[in-house]
C-alpha cells in the first residue's frame, strides 16, 4: 500500500453547514450541499418521474406526439420551447425536471441521466446507445456510507454541463461535476472524470485528449448541404 496517498474525506466537498441548514432538502440537493436522499420530500418527485419514464418507454415508435408531450412534462420547463428532441426508449432518469437540452437533441437506446443536480446539454448534441450521465456523489469514507439510519444518510450532487455540437460515444460515462466545451467528441466506453475545453476528442478510462479538432469556420456548411451529389447517389443506391 502506498502510504503517500491522500487520506479519504467524508465528501469530495464538505461545505460549512451554516451555508445550507436553512434550505429545503431539494434546495440542498440542487445547490451542491449535503442532502438526505431518503427524505420524504423526494418521494413524490421520484414517483412522478418513474411513472412518466415508464409511460414514455411504453409508447409506440410511431407516436411522436405522445412522446414529446411526456418529455415536456418530464424535463425542465425550458425544454418546452425546444423544437426538436428525440429520445429512443428505454430511457431512465431520477427526477427529469433537472434535465435541460438544446435544439436538435438526440439520445439513442438505453441512456441514463441521474439528474440529482442539473444535467444540461447545448444544441446539436448526440448521445449514442448506453450513455450514462451521473450527478450523485456518495461519501468516500465507508463509515459514512452505511445506511443504518435512512433519515440521517447524506450524499451530494454536482451538475454536469455539455456544450454545443457534442457527440457522446456508446457506453461512455460522464461523472458528477464534469463540464465539456463545444464540439467535443467522447469515445465509446470512455469514463469522463474531469472537464475538457472546446474542440477536443477524448477517450479512455479515465478519459484524456487524444485529438484536437480544428476550429469550425463560421461559414462552414453542414455535410448534407456541401455534399448534395453524394447524398443523392446514396438515396438512389
Amino acid at each position: 500500500m502506498d502510504t503517500n496517498l491522500p487520506a479519504v474525506k467524508p465528501f469530495p466537498n464538505n461545505p460549512d453547514p451554516q451555508q445550507y441548514l436553512h434550505l429545503s432538502e431539494w434546495e440542498k440537493m440542487t445547490n451542491g450541499f449535503p442532502y438526505r436522499p431518503f427524505h420524504k420530500d423526494f418521494s413524490e418527485p421520484r414517483l412522478r418521474c418513474r411513472e412518466l419514464v415508464q409511460k414514455f418507454n411504453q409508447t409506440s415508435y410511431k407516436d411522436e406526439k405522445s412522446r414529446r408531450e411526456i418529455l415536456n412534462e418530464l424535463f425542465h420547463p425550458s425544454c418546452k420551447a425546444i423544437k426538436s428532441i428525440a429520445i429512443e426508449p428505454n430511457f431512465r432518469c431520477d427526477y427529469g425536471k433537472n434535465i435541460k437540452v438544446g435544439e436538435n437533441f438526440y439520445a439513442n437506446f438505453d441512456c441514463v441521466m441521474l439528474d440529482c443536480a442539473t444535467v444540461e446539454f447545448g444544441s446539436n448534441c448526440m448521445l449514442a446507445p448506453g450513455v450514462h450521465v451521473y450527478t450523485a456523489l456518495h461519501p468516500l469514507n465507508a463509515a459514512h456510507r452505511q445506511i443504518t439510519d435512512m433519515q440521517n444518510y447524506f450524499e451530494l450532487a454536482s451538475p454536469v454541463k455539455i456544450g454545443d455540437n457534442c457527440w457522446l460515444g456508446g457506453g461512455c460515462i460522464i461523472n458528477p461535476g464534469v463540464v465539456l466545451g463545444n464540439n467535443v467528441i467522447v469515445g465509446s466506453g470512455a469514463v469522463v472524470t474531469k472537464s475538457f475545453p472546446d474542440n477536443v476528442v477524448i477517450a479512455g478510462n479515465p478519459a484524456k485528449v487524444i485529438r484536437y479538432m480544428p476550429q469550425p469556420s463560421p461559414d462552414e456548411q453542414p455535410f448534407w448541404k456541401s455534399n448534395e451529389g453524394i447524398l443523392e447517389y446514396l438515396m438512389e443506391s
